[in-house]
């Protein structure tokens, strides 16, 4: 009775699904009979028929599948209209296509887009687009590429307006190639701007979010964005400096400075720049370099940067579950934190110095004395570690207290 309980549950999921599918093809529906209340042979036979119908259902649908399209979407289609075979400069065109159809989703299939000037995109919640690129659309800078950046969110009809329809807007998706002569992204204005899993590649800054349209707020919203820069000192992975976003899952690789961050208010978690460029420089490199203060950094993780946290004049950030590491003795220079004055809450660092670099191995680096920070829990091989400037700031030593007491 068991068995035969469990083969009615699982064909009848099997007809609904196939039913389902079925009238998504827009199939002749097969005519199927309830099963009868007859002895246990009978039901049987019926539902081994049934599987037949399922099974004969699922063939036609593999066989005429519903193809879903952008323009099935309601969306607006480049190549519709426009090429995307790497040789055209289309900037023009897109620009066109981007102005003329406000408040509709612009869908680029895969292929490549070659611009020479930036696009823009409106802040106007009237006259906004959302950009949505398949995974191997490429938006890529051509060889006379002229502009700050290959897309600039926000950057025409300035408005501060969150309440109209339209206000929250998103570059998602593909892959943005600067060819190594511009910027990825800029949010140059407009508010709640979202960026989602796009890979930037070869630009000399990856994303820059500017001083926001509410008295510097830009409420921007990133995450799942891979950053490939140029490997110059001039090459940063993002640069923040409008006030209250969040950075969500990040890689950022081959640049000087994986995270500028100017303002406060802003949250970044599961962060990872790594460095492997030529060492020009090398000792003022830095995972995360901190102007503002008042951010947050949950499991953010620097590799190989000869600074892996850099806070400057007396701001104070929050560092929980964080990493740095370095694989490499090239750079000669290993500092987990570097400070004017230390006044930041770290809890739970981990640090994978060298021991071949021991004499330049610093848990903390400071300019100033007497600054509040606080290390709460540092996992470090003290052997690695030429100093121990660290201890005096780690928690419920007398000279936190004292330094707290008389901040």
């Amino acid at each position: 009775m068991k068995k035969i309980i469990s083969i009615v549950l699982s064909i009848t999921l099997c007809v609904a699904v196939g039913a389902v599918v079925l009238n998504n093809t827009n199939k002749t529906e097969i005519e199927y009979t309830p099963f009868s209340s007859g002895n246990s042979q009978e039901t049987i036979n019926e539902l081994e028929e049934g599987m037949d119908i399922a099974t004969e259902i699922a063939e036609e649908a593999a066989e005429n599948p519903v193809e879903v399209t952008g323009s099935a979407l309601g969306y607006i289609v480049v190549t519709d209209t426009i090429p995307a075979d790497g040789r055209t400069d289309v900037a023009d065109e897109l620009q066109a296509l981007i102005d003329a159809n406000p408040n509709r989703t612009i869908y680029f299939p895969d292929g490549v887009y070659l611009i020479s000037h930036p696009i823009y995109t409106p802040a106007d919640p009237r006259k906004s687009v959302d950009l949505q690129l398949s995974n191997y659309a490429v938006i890529r800078a051509s060889s006379d590429f002229e502009g700050e950046a290959l897309v600039i969110l926000g950057g025409k009809d300035a408005m501060n307006d969150t309440h109209t329809v339209g206000s929250n807007y998103a570059l998602e998706g593909g892959i943005l190639d600067g060819s190594g002569k511009t910027n990825g992204v800029v949010i140059a204005g407009g508010r709640e701007t979202a960026i989602r899993q796009v890979s930037i590649k070869h630009t000399v800054v990856g994303i820059h979010v500017k001083y926001g349209a509410n008295s510097g707020s830009s409420d921007a919203d990133i995450n799942d964005v891979n950053i490939i820069g140029t490997g110059g000192t001039n090459s940063i992975g993002v640069i923040v400096e409008g006030w209250d976003n969040t950075f969500t899952n990040m890689r950022i690789g081959n640049v000087f400075i994986g995270f500028h961050v100017k303002t406060s208010a802003n949250a970044l978690t599961n962060i990872h720049p790594l460095y492997y460029s030529d060492y020009t420089d090398y000792e003022n490199s830095a995972g995360f370099l901190d102007d503002g203060g008042n951010n947050i950094y949950n499991f953010c993780y620097s590799d190989q940067f000869a600074n892996a946290f850099i806070t400057t004049g007396e701001v104070s950030s929050v560092y929980d579950n964080c990493f740095c590491y370095w694989y490499s003795e090239a750079g000669h220079r290993e500092v987990a934190f570097k400070a004017d004055k230390f006044n930041s809450v770290v809890d739970n660092l981990r640090c994978g110095f060298r021991y071949d670099t021991r004499d330049n191995n610093h848990v903390l680096i400071t300019e100033k004395s007497g600054g509040t920070g606080e290390f709460d829990t540092v996992l470090v091989e003290n052997h690695k570690v030429k100093s121990s400037t660290h201890n005096l700031y780690k928690e419920g030593s007398i000279y936190s207290f004292f330094a707290k007491l008389f901040a």
